[in-house]
């Protein structure tokens, strides 16, 4: 069995990152949580007992690293698979093997096994024939079968961070010194590209190579226009279909609740430079307009969906002014989430209790005969001077379902509540009881 790295050391030289794997847990940058000593996988390896893990991350974090650094730690023999390469007839023969050899199975991409080959995987980690340690980019909460999930120790692994970013570019050029190549970099260009990595190792270590070899024997200083060059097409890291979409997304709509223009403006750029749907953005900028802004400011409501009208005409790079324009408008907006709050009290109601039956007043009296069934007595609003009636409309208790969220501010539902008092000389309900 072999992996990527493996498949290109027959092929030739190694890439940067295969060649800077870890030797052992000590070697690895970043990941405290997982590999700190007194930490579960170290207990583990010391007990000789690994089991079941699952190393859960974005691409570049280490997963295979560790996994391999874990069983050199062990003193097994590293069987890699890909789920998308390898059979049920692949496992069954690791299975075979480990019963003579003491082997650390790991497979990449694991999500991707089938109920089949899962069953197979499980076999041998209940029986206790190898360990086994399994790597995804998905939430495995999500994306695993739960028969797995339950079997295995899950461990998060998270991007690394500028400075463990920048560790990582300095130990590669370490490396490529004492293979002979002499890259000059500044302080400057080195943390540019731990930033534009993402938290990812491999990614950073890719561009560190592409902009170093090639160059003869003489030492090459790198240039910012190297840099552009090489960066000239490098997205930022965001899988639109994995955790970093949610992840960002939910952090957008957060930064709008929470009111963080800038916030607000920085994720959205991640979402637009990671190519997301200009028309989805315009739908969660919908959504949060009433969720989050509401009766505060009915106005925000108007430029969201005006926002999502636009970018169905126009599309990027234009959409990209639009879609700030409506997302700064729900940030920058006082907040209410009455009508959220109201709506779901309302349907949780209706979903648990028997249905109210509708007052006699209220009900249709547009007919002949509806007089005689007792359908009278409606009061019309606008007959009055102030345009309200006391009338009972439901069996509903005032402020059950509706509580305001008016603040000290001069927003519609401050300027209702008030309006309101004064024609019916009651305070109006308010979140709290406030």
């Amino acid at each position: 069995m072999s992996d990527l790295f493996d498949s290109g050391a027959a092929l030739g030289r190694k890439p940067l990152a295969a060649q800077l794997r870890p030797a052992t847990l000590d070697d690895v940058i970043g990941q405290a949580a997982a590999t700190a000593p007194g930490s579960i996988l170290r207990r583990r390896i010391a007990g000789g007992a690994l089991g079941s893990v699952i190393l859960y991350g974005p691409p570049g974090v280490g997963k295979t690293s560790i996994a391999r650094a874990v069983g050199t730690m062990l003193g097994k023999s590293f069987r890699p698979l890909h789920a998308t390469r390898s059979g049920v007839a692949d496992i069954r023969k690791l299975a075979d093997e480990a019963r003579m050899v003491p082997l650390l199975i790991f497979v990449d991409e694991v999500q991707r096994f089938s109920a089949t080959q899962t069953d197979d995987l499980l076999a041998i980690c209940e029986e206790g024939t190898a360990d086994f340690i399994g790597a995804t980019t998905g939430n495995p909460y999500h994306v695993l079968t739960p028969a797995l999930v339950s079997r295995s120790t899950i461990l998060k692994l998270e991007p690394l961070t500028i400075e463990e970013m920048e560790q990582v570019v300095r130990r590669g050029i370490d490396h490529l010194r004492g293979e002979g190549v002499e890259a000059v970099l500044t302080d400057g260009q080195v943390r540019r590209i731990a930033g534009r990595s993402g938290g990812d190792a491999r990614r950073a270590l890719t561009t560190l190579e592409s902009l170093a070899v090639g160059h003869g024997a003489k030492p090459v200083t790198i240039t910012d226009a190297m840099l552009d060059e090489a960066y000239a097409a490098a997205p930022v890291n965001h899988d639109r279909s994995g955790d970093a979409h949610y992840d960002v997304v939910s952090a957008f709509v957060k930064s709008m609740r929470g009111s963080d223009p800038d916030a607000t403006l920085y994720w959205l750029a991640r979402l637009i430079h990671g190519g997301e749907d200009p028309r989805y953005i315009a739908r969660r900028i919908m959504i949060h307009a009433s969720e989050d802004v509401g009766l505060a400011d009915n106005a925000a409501l108007q430029t969201a969906v005006a926002a999502a009208q636009a970018v169905e005409k126009i599309g990027y790079p234009e959409a990209q002014i639009v879609l700030a324009h409506a997302a700064l408008h729900v940030a920058r907006a006082p907040k209410s989430g009455s009508a959220c709050r109201g709506i779901s009290a309302a349907l949780h109601v209706v979903a648990n209790q028997p249905p109210a039956a509708v007052p006699l007043h209220l009900r249709d009296a547009h007919y002949k005969g509806a007089e005689a069934l007792g359908h009278v007595g409606y009061r019309f609003p606008h007959d009055d001077p102030r345009g309200w009636v006391e009338q009972v409309y439901s069996p509903i208790a005032k402020g059950t379902l509706y509580q305001s969220d008016a603040r000290d501010a001069a927003t519609f539902e401050k300027r209702a509540d008030e309006y309101w008092q004064r024609v019916t000389g009651e305070a109006q309900p308010r979140k709290g009881g406030k």
